[in-house]
């Protein structure tokens, strides 16, 4: 064994389980790291970002783009305090991801030296597991363990914190492989039950969402609701874990959910959940699939045992992996159904809500996102933060191949844009479109400057109507026409693109949205296309107006 810092160690061992890309904010905290990574920039990239939550929100839509711990290194304290909402996203959303956070030297720890902080009491919330690093030697052996469970049971983030000394301390060290992923599987005997479920079922509808999806898993899925013309609905911002072309695709959950589609879920007899939680979002505040006792017969299949039972009481729980079990339902027998003529009603009502109502103004949002889907090809990915904005390309774009769509579960703003990044960086060859609204985008806009920096030429349509639109729509419901906090004032953000050395160009009709749109994807760099939207129109549903009128009627 070669004597190496712990530095070294450290990437060797990233790289062993399959690191290609690591985001991060450099602090002196992880110099040692550093130089490591400079040594081996020919076999990990680091993109070095502007700001924290940026850097963790790319690595946490890597962990979505791939199924495998996406990496962000950041410094301590203030640095591990920005990248907290990646961490959280990546709990809220199940994603695999890892933050190694720099430390202040072993020799200081416990007399609360510069920015030092107990990450262990800090992060154990919103992590699967946090520990520190005190022995160089055991590297090999703390990231091995962050690999494995990162992605044992319902995936989620790990931390580990590295005193600088450790990165700094030159030792011998015994570099480990990869483990294998162990996914829990169904029994005969719960595959034998769900199928004993289906055939006394008159309305069933599957929900799929989670993590841990895959080509053969969305595969499998086809052949098992072809089988049983079984329904799917995607839970909340989970729409590419099926074509949703094909006939037996009904709609998304979650805020753009379409009023037929929750009487639907409402009204069936047999849900089968597969691999979602069955979060707050995706049933509507619990009300759709009500808690802890649903009206419906309950399948809930989940890879993490541990949320089985813990919301809802199911009829049968399966603890088993998206993939295991999908493999298992689509060797099911086929059963001749009686409920086609559900199935066939439910995708016709969500083919009349995609085409979407008619609202005033001078641009018609219906034929910008028709001209989205008539450029982007099927493996075209999109992203979103969040806010009423993402009605649009929720509700008015077809998926129609995994992985394509990247939002986020937790709902945090900012999420879109340096999720963009990520997912160029991971296939430069693919059109990448981020959705962001005007408040969203200038939560982490400033990553433009890293775009830019490395040439990831991702195109954002920033949908601009001056307000925290999500918030107003909430504010209308509540305390109508008294507006207070929610407007604000924007920048030119095409002219501010350009300041960054992107393509920007700004959007005020229909007409100029297409070309302005095919200038983008042809430019070959970073590009922004400003897109100046009504304030009347508050979602892909209602104005603020009808909002405003509904709000002030008796109850």
């Amino acid at each position: 064994m070669a004597l190496r810092t712990g530095g070294r160690i450290l990437v060797d061992n990233l790289i062993a389980h399959g690191a290609d890309h690591v985001f991060c904010v450099p602090g002196e905290s992880f110099l040692g790291a550093i130089e490591a990574f400079r040594e081996l920039e020919n076999r990990v990239k680091l993109i070095v970002c502007r700001q924290e939550g940026g850097a963790a929100n790319m690595a946490e839509a890597c962990g979505k783009m791939t199924g495998r711990p996406g990496v962000c290194f950041v410094t301590r304290a203030p640095g591990a305090a920005n990248a907290l909402i990646g961490l959280h996203t990546a709990r809220q959303d199940s994603t695999p991801m890892i933050l190694l956070i720099g430390q202040v030297g072993r020799a200081e720890l416990g007399r609360e030296a510069f920015q030092e902080v107990d990450y262990r009491r800090l992060l154990g919330e919103v992590t699967k597991w946090v520990d520190q690093v005190d022995d160089p030697r055991r590297i090999p052996e703390y990231v091995a363990r962050a690999y494995a469970v990162a992605m044992a049971g319902r995936r989620g983030p790990v931390a580990l914190v590295f005193p600088e000394d450790v990165l700094t301390s030159v030792v011998e060290a015994t570099d480990l492989a990869p483990a294998p992923i162990a996914e829990p599987a169904p029994a005969v005997a719960q595959m034998t039950a769900l199928a004993q479920l289906l055939s006394e079922a008159e309305r069933p509808l599957a929900i799929v969402g989670g993590s841990g999806w895959s080509e053969a898993a969305c595969a499998d899925l086809v052949r098992f609701a072809e089988a049983f013309s079984l329904p799917v609905s995607a839970a909340f911002r989970r729409q590419d874990r099926m074509d949703n072309t094909h006939p037996l695709y009904v709609g998304e959950l979650g805020t753009s959910v379409s009023p037929d589609l929750a009487k639907r879920v409402r009204g069936a007899d047999l849900i089968v959940a597969i691999g979602t939680r069955l979060d707050e979002m995706t049933t509507s505040g619990y009300a759709l699939i009500e808690a802890p006792v649903p009206k419906q017969r309950l399948v809930h299949v989940f890879p993490g045992a541990e949320e089985l039972g813990r919301v809802f009481s199911p009829t049968l729980a399966i603890n088993a992996g998206v993939g295991p079990f999908l493999a298992a339902a689509a060797a099911l027998p086929a059963q001749p159904p009686r409920w086609k003529e559900w199935a066939a009603e439910a995708r016709l009502a969500f083919d009349a809500q995609f085409a979407g109502r008619e609202f005033p103004g001078a641009i018609d949002y219906r034929a910008v996102m028709a001209a989205i889907g008539e450029r982007l090809g099927a493996d075209a990915v999109i992203t979103n933060g969040a806010g009423n904005y993402t009605g649009w390309c929720q509700r008015h774009y077809l998926y129609r191949s995994f992985p394509t769509q990247l939002g986020p579960v937790s709902g945090a703003m900012g999420y879109g844009f340096p999720a963009a990044i990520a997912a160029k960086a991971l296939h430069p060859e693919r059109d990448v479109v981020c959705f962001a609204g005007d408040g969203c985008f200038l939560m982490s806009g400033q990553e433009l400057a890293t775009a830019v920096q490395y040439g990831i030429a991702v195109v954002t349509l920033i949908l601009d109507n001056g307000m925290y639109g999500t918030i107003r729509m909430h504010q209308e419901r509540e305390y109508p026409g008294q507006i207070y906090a929610t407007d604000l004032t924007n920048p030119d953000f095409a002219a501010l693109a350009r300041a960054y050395g992107a393509h920007g160009e700004t959007v005020r009709t229909t007409e100029e949205f297409a070309p302005a749109f095919d200038r983008a994807l042809r430019c070959g760099r970073p590009a922004l296309v400003h897109i100046l939207m009504e304030r009347e129109i508050i979602s892909t549903r209602s104005t603020l107006t009808e909002l405003r009128s509904k709000a002030a009627r008796p109850q």
